[in-house]
């Protein structure tokens, strides 16, 4: 898969895109179902991520699982990604992402982080951001969309800013990142409200339906929750 845009330092300029796509959580809020296995339009929301990801021509994709890591690497198994476990998923977010960025390889320039539970994100909305890191203003290293100034989804982040989140403490992830350098973070403003858009509980299915139209369905062994 090739990454090859238009804008920044030429007419086209080549920049190698990592994605890392976190789908460790164990669903409390869902019965403790996974949420990245739901579906929309009979297709479940880590399948559509990762075709948005494929399509906008992401050269690697890393899938990070923890809770529920058999059933949805079961999904996934079809498409050219690395397939990382945390042992540890309740350890946080965060720690899925350090070992999603650790198994990038070093040919990197840049990593998309993404979350399993977006499901609207297109590959459109995907390669506007790549546009928007591509032209963000000098000293940035961080490009995180901002939709009526609330923070959304995907980020993206240099490959130095990679490798300083992995020389610090473990506690320490891109959010930790930004706060202690504000001056090279870069807000993107976007009136895409698909970056805003993720489900953490039965109330944001019925949000987003009545919002969207879209409607959200389990897979048939999965309604009940566990």
């Amino acid at each position: 898969m090739g990454c090859i845009l238009k804008g920044g330092g030429g007419l086209y300029s080549r920049l190698v895109v990592g994605a890392v796509l976190l789908a460790a959580g164990s669903g409390s809020r869902m019965g403790n179902r996974p949420k990245s296995l739901l579906e929309l339009g009979g297709v479940p929301l880590i399948r559509r991520q990762l075709i948005a990801l494929s399509g906008a021509g992401v050269d690697e994709l890393v899938v990070v699982l923890g809770h529920h890591a058999e059933r949805i690497e079961l999904a996934v198994r079809d498409f050219p990604v690395t397939v990382v476990r945390n042992p540890d998923p309740d350890a946080g977010q965060v720690s899925s992402l350090r070992l999603g960025l650790q198994a990038l390889s070093p040919k990197i320039d840049t990593v998309l982080v993404a979350l399993a539970d977006q499901p609207l994100i297109n590959s459109q909305d995907i390669n506007d951001l790549i546009g928007a890191y591509k032209k963000r203003p000098a000293g940035a290293q961080v490009v995180q969309p901002t939709v009526d100034d609330q923070p959304g989804n995907p980020v993206m982040f240099s490959g130095e800013v990679r490798e300083q989140i992995l020389a610090g403490e473990a506690r320490n992830g891109c959010k930790q990142w930004q706060s202690a350098h504000p001056e090279a973070v870069h807000r993107w403003a976007s009136t895409n409200q698909r970056y805003r858009t993720d489900v953490d509980s039965p109330e944001d299915i019925e949000a987003l339906a009545t919002r969207t139209g879209h409607r959200l369905r389990w897979p048939t062994d999965l309604t009940e929750p566990a």
